[in-house]
């Protein structure tokens, strides 16, 4: 920018403030920021070793970005690190730079400075590469650029890429090494006295018996898992046609970043049942193009790579389709043209490891802190299309909670930590867990904590339960650029209803969602007799063993059960119902608080028993969750 154009909207800014106030400066700067003026970079190429030490002191396994700097972190701490790929790439960066995620999920402070750039929790590496790339979304370049001089600035690590296979080495439980078939065939194995599993589906620790769960298991669905995304990319975008996109309704916009077209999900499938669309996320590049985020994939399977190969092929087909149908039906893409696929599929879940404290959905409903808090998180409870007929859902959106050391730490094995969206977070919180931002800060706190557990002569799961070294750890955390100060909390207003400990149970279960602004909860607004009928059937789905009958069973000489009020008679027949009892409707809330599955005081707590609220009715789940079943959500 020359000096006159400096000076010229020096003086438009002075006129705007005089004239119109901070409003209209806002409005100003908001204009002026949707424009990009970064350079398109040449990817720079990855230095790689031929071959690799007979030990180091760290392997970080997975070159996404949470592997990045766990690796960065390690060798800044006085590591010897080898950071090794076992998937065919010749950059790093993963997910974002070969997945093209560019369009950050951003794990943003609680408190956000007025008309300030955006402030994040945990800073740390994540802000150091931030910082140079272009804002909320990026050129794949730059971040697989930036990625490199992170790594290549560090003479600790050595890097290892397309390796054929990988092989966690153990005695008897503890890690030792990792064993490596090269790309040309030969393997080798390589000390170690710590190895962290980066890789995007924790594929090492599940390797070497590290329990896990896959997909909802957890919640009792065994087969559903979120959808997987083909993103692809449009070219011929001009400053003109980027800040149309802003201008269509329900649609948000700023220099790198586009988010809306909701009305996208109309689009008509070649094949409904495998693959739809939803509303568009844009994530803009240095050149004429965009990278479009959308796509939604159903039933493959990330741990099987026919299925992956199936997704790819699916996702190629249908991409060319759906910038076709784009073209037609919004005038904002008319003029752009398909400009082809990523080269790998965006899998948003697979395995979630056992570690010694895993994540629950308490722990974001109580916006909670921990002792051993290694990095805090804030994105909303995204949960993403699990298939055709489930659009996806914001369980809720926490202020911030944190990450415990422990959820890194898997079970049975010594010597790994876990990092990234298949670290130890249950199903539900995964959904806000699993965002990038926050798995690189779980990596560089990995990264550090290796330094310690060698230091110290002890291991991760002695570290994660010794209180003067967690509180050492995260002091060498803080000194290395980290904010692990748990911001300031707001009592949310669903905590201070008096059903909240329903809604605890409810939300844990995967039986009600509050959306972006925690309301849809609806705590007061009345319940019916289908819709309570739903929600055994869901507790049911979670606990199964316990539950012989049929909650539908309870609404079968109903009418109009969608349109009948819930009545506590209603209320405690389905419950009874489902648990198998047989007992009529005016016998069944006797037989419970008979055998104890009903508090007393939580029938007196219901101010009209002709007409429950979901309030009402979470209270009652959770007393029969806990009484009967034996599981307290807290």
């Amino acid at each position: 920018m020359t000096r006159n154009a400096r000076l010229r909207i020096a003086l438009l800014v002075v006129v705007l403030l005089a004239a119109g106030g901070l409003f209209a400066y806002w409005t100003w700067h908001q204009a002026l920021e949707k424009a990009n003026r970064a350079d398109h970079q040449e990817l720079v190429p990855v230095h790689t070793i031929d071959k690799p030490k007979d030990a180091y002191d760290v392997i970080v396994a997975g070159t996404d970005p949470e592997g990045v700097m766990a690796a960065v972190s390690a060798a800044r701490n006085g590591l010897q690190v080898l950071l090794v790929d076992g998937r065919d790439r010749e950059i790093l960066g993963g997910l974002f730079t070969l997945g093209w995620l560019n369009s950050l999920d951003l794990n943003k402070s609680p408190v956000q400075p007025l008309g300030g750039p955006l402030t994040f929790l945990n800073k740390g590496l994540f802000q150091e590469w931030y910082d140079q790339i272009e804002g909320t979304s990026f050129d794949v370049n730059t971040a697989a650029n930036v990625f490199n001089k992170m790594v290549s600035d560090e003479p600790n690590i050595d890097v290892m890429l397309k390796v054929r296979r990988m092989e966690p080495m153990l005695t008897g439980s503890t890690i030792t090494g990792l064993r490596v078939e090269q790309a040309d065939g030969t393997t080798v194995e390589i000390g170690t006295k710590a190895l962290i599993d980066a890789t995007q589906d924790a594929d090492l620790a599940a390797a070497a018996g590290v329990p896990y769960t896959f997909g909802r298991e957890d919640i009792g669905e065994p087969d559903a898992r979120m959808a997987v995304t083909l993103v692809f990319k449009l070219k011929g975008v001009t400053q003109e046609i980027w800040e149309s996109f802003g201008k269509h309704p329900q649609t948000y916009i700023d220099k790198m970043s586009v988010a809306g077209f909701p009305s996208a999900k109309e689009y008509p499938s070649s094949d409904p049942k495998q693959v739809k669309l939803r509303g568009l996320n844009i994530g803009r590049q240095n050149d004429d193009t965009i990278l479009i985020n959308a796509m939604h994939i159903y039933n493959i399977d990330p741990l099987d790579p026919e299925s992956v190969k199936k997704g790819l092929e699916i996702g190629q087909r249908e991409a060319p389709l759906i910038a076709d149908y784009l073209k037609r039906t919004f005038k904002e893409f008319s003029k752009l043209t398909f400009a082809g696929t990523a080269p790998e599929l965006y899998v948003r879940e697979s395995r979630h490891i056992r570690g010694e404290y895993r994540l629950s959905m308490a722990d974001l409903m109580e916006n909670r802190d921990f002792p051993d808090a290694i990095a805090y998180g804030s994105y909303e409870v995204d949960i993403q299309s699990t298939g055709p007929d489930f659009s996806g859902a914001v369980a809720m959106n926490p202020q911030a909670y944190g990450v415990p050391f422990r959820s890194l730490v898997p079970l049975k094995v010594d010597g790994m930590l876990v990092v990234g969206r298949s670290a130890s977070f249950d199903s539900l919180p995964h959904g806000s867990a699993r965002v990038v931002p926050l798995g690189m800060a779980t990596g560089e706190a990995a990264g550090a904590a290796a330094k310690l557990a060698i230091e110290k002569g002890i291991s991760f799961r002695e570290l994660a339960y010794s209180e003067p070294d967690i509180a050492e750890l995260r002091n060498r955390l803080k000194a290395q650029g980290m904010d692990l100060d748990m911001p300031k909390i707001k009592t949310p207003d669903y905590a201070r209803h008096p059903a909240y400990p329903g809604l605890l149970a409810a939300v844990s279960m995967s039986l009600t969602y509050g959306n972006y602004d925690n309301k849809q909860f609806d705590l007061d607004g009345f319940s019916n007799a289908m819709r309570y009928a739903y929600s055994l059937s869901g507790v049911k789905r979670v606990h199964k063993d316990k539950f012989a009958g049929n909650a539908l069973d309870a609404v079968a000489d109903i009418a109009d059960p969608a349109k009948t009020m819930l009545t506590l008679e209603q209320a405690a027949y389905t419950m009874a119902l489902t648990a198998g009892l047989d007992a009529s409707r005016s016998e069944a809330l006797g037989l419970l608080l008979e055998k104890g599955w009903i508090r007393q005081s939580t029938i007196d707590a219901i101010g009209d028993r002709q007409q429950l609220t979901n309030g009402d009715a979470f209270m009652l789940i959770r007393d029969l969750v806990e009484l009967y079943v034996g599981v307290k959500y807290e």
